[in-house]
């Protein structure tokens, strides 16, 4: 049986999260696994007082990450997938995985102009719906802040760049690569992608 790795990468605010829906109604089979769910997971489960515990929380969340991952290859599951904006500190370890238990690798990579990005950025930080652990140096699960402007975590635009430039998530490529342009949601044709998809994931 051919098994699969599907990963979703790009910058932050080029819609994965939209994409892992269609292609979970498409491959119902498919398992889905994502950094910052249990980055979420450990902030409300854990939580932290500083800068210093978040970045130290991180580490034991990419590694709860890398466990799961393994396992779900260990045990042959057929189709996995995993979105987050990818660079090379991800890219050795995952395709070692992908070596060592036989998965072919896909790699969709969505690309926007930087400056569509920021505006995509910036209102998404401050929506209630964005998870507060995100945006605070500090969090427990129960806090709340109604003004998300005043979040002390907050990413400048030059930051926002830099990162970006850094760590090169417009040219993460592992397997097979397909990249799609996210200027404007309206115009992505998504089921072209799946279709595509559909004809080397059998």
């Amino acid at each position: 049986m051919k098994k699969y790795l599907i990963l979703l990468a790009g910058c932050p605010c080029t819609g994965k999260t939209h994409l892992v829906n269609l292609l979970q109604q498409q491959f119902t089979n498919s398992l889905l696994l994502t950094p910052d769910e249990a980055k979420e997971m450990y902030a409300d489960s854990v939580g932290f007082n500083s800068l210093a515990e978040k970045n130290s929380l991180e580490q034991k969340v990419w590694h709860f990450y890398y466990s799961v991952l393994q396992l779900y290859m260990d045990a042959g599951k057929k189709i996995i997938i995993s979105e987050y904006p990818f660079s090379n500190k991800q890219k050795n370890q995952l395709n070692d995985f992908a070596n060592r238990y036989h998965y072919q690798i896909t790699t969709i990579r969505l690309v926007a102009n930087f400056d569509i990005l920021w505006k995509r950025r910036y209102k998404r930080d401050r929506s209630l719906d964005r998870h507060l652990s995100h945006i605070m140096t500090h969090y427990h699960y129960g806090d709340q802040l109604t003004d998300r402007n005043v979040a002390d975590d907050l990413i400048t635009k030059q930051q926002f760049y830099q990162i970006c430039h850094d760590r090169q998530y417009d040219k993460f490529a592992l397997g097979t690569l397909f990249e799609v342009n996210v200027d404007d949601f309206g115009k992505v044709n998504y089921a072209v992608l799946l279709d595509k998809l559909k004809r080397i994931i059998v």
